[in-house]
């Protein structure tokens, strides 16, 4: 299945917001607009992309199956388990115990778990032991050389 995980830990439902500034404005690939340097409003981050806290871990991918998904090689994965997984999602599933992320498909009338890399073949779903450990609803990986999340 080729691709492995860290299980980071969970959502401190508990912790006080993070609020950090979100600029205003669009980013282009061109020149800058002066007119945009201004701040808009502040954003938490957790609140913005964690709707279920309660129900929400972090996993590090390791592989390269769903490199066509922008998740790349340890990436920082954000997961749901109050997610009802359905085609099109891409999940964390335990298939005959071990740990895989994949997008859930129908093929036929069979379900499948496809990776986005083509080097990887479809895993149909008949006949293992499957169990959901949740939605994947973001990934998070560094842009700059020697960054880490």
């Amino acid at each position: 299945m080729s691709m492995h995980f860290t299980i980071l830990g969970r959502v401190d439902t508990m912790a006080r917001p993070l609020r950090l500034p979100l600029a205003g404005g669009e980013v282009r690939a061109g020149f800058p607009s002066p007119a945009d340097d201004y701040i808009e409003v502040e954003l938490d981050l957790i609140a913005h992309l964690i709707k279920h806290p309660s129900a929400t871990f972090f996993l590090r991918a390791k592989g390269t199956s769903m490199e066509g998904d922008g998740i790349k090689d340890n990436a920082l994965l954000i997961v749901d388990r109050s997610i009802n997984p359905q085609p099109g999602h891409i999940v964390i599933m335990s298939v005959d115990g071990e740990l895989t992320c994949k997008k859930l498909s129908i093929m036929g009338s069979r379900p499948y778990l496809v990776a986005s890399n083509p080097e990887f073949k479809p895993l149909p779903l008949t006949g293992h032991d499957c169990h959901n450990w949740g939605v994947a609803t973001h990934s998070i990986q560094p842009l700059a050389p020697g960054f880490t999340v």
